[in-house]
Order: structure tokens, then C-alpha cells, then sequence
């Protein structure tokens, strides 16, 4: 049997941040200029670019921001 993908080991900080500090928005909208977002309650904490060439390289950055994030915060 294939090995299922699991979300939560691929992208811990993801995983961490949705669990215990905010959430995410992933797409486009007229207000947002950004692809992927991090919000918690005081408002937006991190912003991706506009576009990537796959979701996979967007949800890829912000776990890279998010460890980043969660390094310096604690």
C-alpha cells in the first residue's frame, strides 16, 4: 500500500501556527494582493508573493515564514 500523504508532518509550522495561533487564506481576492496569507487575531503576520508556479511552492514558502516566525516568537 502507497505511503498517503500527511499535511501535518510535510508542513509542521503550518500545522502549529493554525492549531494555536491564527489561520491561513490561500487565494486571491480584490482586497488582497497576496496568493497565501498567515492572520491571527491582531491582523495579518505574514504575506506571501502574488503568485507561485504551484500551490505546492506557496504552502512551501509559508511554512519556511511560519518556522522563521515561530523561531523568534516562541
Amino acid at each position: 500500500m502507497p505511503e498517503q500523504f500527511n499535511f501535518e508532518k510535510s508542513f509542521p509550522a503550518i500545522t502549529e501556527w493554525v492549531h494555536s495561533h491564527g489561520w491561513i487564506e490561500i487565494g486571491q481576492t480584490d482586497e488582497e494582493q497576496s496568493f497565501i496569507r498567515a492572520i491571527d487575531e491582531g491582523g495579518l503576520v505574514w504575506e506571501g508573493k502574488s503568485g507561485y508556479p504551484s500551490l505546492d511552492h506557496a504552502l512551501l514558502a509559508m511554512e519556511k515564514a511560519l518556522k522563521k516566525w515561530g523561531e523568534e516568537n516562541g
